[in-house]
């Protein structure tokens, strides 16, 4: 009698691949616990974290203006860099002070104003629809009727206290930045213990220093002519609000898509709350729509070209991810994060496809599109004496000796 032989149960492939699947699925958790460990750490640390990212924006902002000043010369003497760096914090903490305390004054002006209005803002919302018959009419303002305008006006202003203390705490951080700026190079060769790995980090740092001072100076420029615009026309029209206004236009067109939004709905309701004619504040509503199209729309990427490239899908992602973490801050640094983080992504081959998504035509940055590294020793920063911050870096560092000295 003969017997048929049994196949085995499992072959060598299906073995290893249910021995896989546990590993996979421990990487996985370990992941998403790694991603909620993080993720509170955000919420949890939200002031410190968000005084330090702006002030990281400012100084790589200053960084370049610090070396332009340290490479100028009075007379035969050639202007020290801790001097630059003293010159360039007192104008930072001069310019921040008193950018906090308009913003501030016009915050409480705004709050202050509307608050007398406060009272007057269902019949304005219920006016607005009357055409649409008195039921709407009636409707529309007994849903106004139940929002707490005064208690969200109030809230917003304790939300705007905190400014000044974080501004003071992003001074802190800009002048340490500023005195750890000229060991930046010897620290990033010594940490990486290669010199041409150490050059590549050097130059992703600097373009993504590039992009995001691009970015913010365009932005600014844009921003600060929407905001004379919008002056202008509620000038135009006698708003009592004119100047706040335009100022928080100023300061919303750094929210991306958002901004423009809250920027004229905020116009067209003091507009129509004050004037109380519908046909005026349609007039409003559409020049200030207008402006704030063809500069967001029309001017703003003629002029940011192709420096940003970033998918406009991937900004809302980024906008509602950062809002949601770190509130109107985080919407405010949203664009600057995720540039840096297209950056990195790009040059990290396990992590690139990341890039593809964020970048606006699936082509993020190569290796070859990265600044070329400068050889003036004063793009890095002087000590006082004159000379190059990257002098302790002309040894060779330790790390490869040590590798030789193995492979021996």
């Amino acid at each position: 009698m003969s017997t048929t032989p049994t196949a085995p149960d499992h072959t060598p492939a299906q073995a290893s691949h249910h021995a896989a699947s546990p590993h996979r699925l421990q990487t996985g958790a370990l992941l998403i616990i790694a991603f909620a460990v993080v993720l509170f750490l955000l919420v949890q640390a939200r002031f410190m974290l968000i005084s330090l990212v702006t002030a990281i924006v400012i100084f790589s902002l200053m960084s370049d203006a610090i070396s332009f000043i340290a490479r100028q010369k009075v007379g035969p003497f050639r202007i020290p860099n801790w001097l630059a760096s003293v010159v360039a914090l007192a104008l930072i903490s001069a310019a921040l002070l008193t950018l906090t305390s308009i913003i501030l004054a016009q915050i409480n002006t705004v709050l202050t104003t509307t608050l007398s209005y406060t009272d007057r803002f269902p019949e304005a919302m219920a006016a607005m629809v009357a055409w649409m018959g008195a039921d709407v009419e009636q409707a529309v303002f007994n849903s106004a009727s139940t929002i707490e305008v005064g208690g969200y006006l109030r809230q917003m202003a304790g939300q705007a206290s905190n400014l000044m203390q974080g501004t003071v705490l992003i001074i802190l951080f800009v002048g340490f930045l500023f005195a750890e700026r000229v060991w930046f190079s010897t620290k990033l060769t010594n940490f990486v213990g290669d010199a041409d790995q150490a050059e590549r980090v050097s130059r992703i740092i600097g373009s993504i220093i590039h992009r995001v001072n691009y970015y913010l100076l365009v932005k600014t420029f844009v921003s600060a002519v929407t905001g004379l615009m919008i002056y202008g026309l509620a000038l135009f029209f006698g708003l009592e609000l004119a100047l706040p206004l335009g100022v928080l236009t100023f300061i919303l067109n750094y929210i991306p898509n958002v901004g423009s939004i809250v920027a004229t709905v905020l116009l067209t309701l003091v507009a129509y709350v004050q004037l109380g004619d519908l046909g005026q504040t349609m007039v409003i509503f559409a020049v200030a729509g207008a402006v704030q199209f063809t500069n967001g729309s029309v001017i703003d990427p003629m002029l940011m070209g192709r420096a940003l490239r970033l998918s406009s899908f991937g900004i809302i992602i980024s906008l509602a991810f950062w809002g949601a973490v770190w509130g109107i801050p985080g919407m405010f640094l949203s664009v600057p994060i995720m540039v840096g983080l297209m950056i990195v992504c790009s040059h990290m081959p396990a992590l690139r496809p990341v890039a593809i998504l964020l970048s606006r035509e699936g082509l993020p940055e190569e290796d070859a599109a990265l600044p070329k590294p400068t050889t003036d020793a004063t793009a890095h920063g002087e000590t006082s004496g004159g000379q190059s911050a990257v002098a302790p870096q002309a040894p060779p560092s330790p790390a490869p000796t040590q590798r030789q000295d193995l492979a021996s």
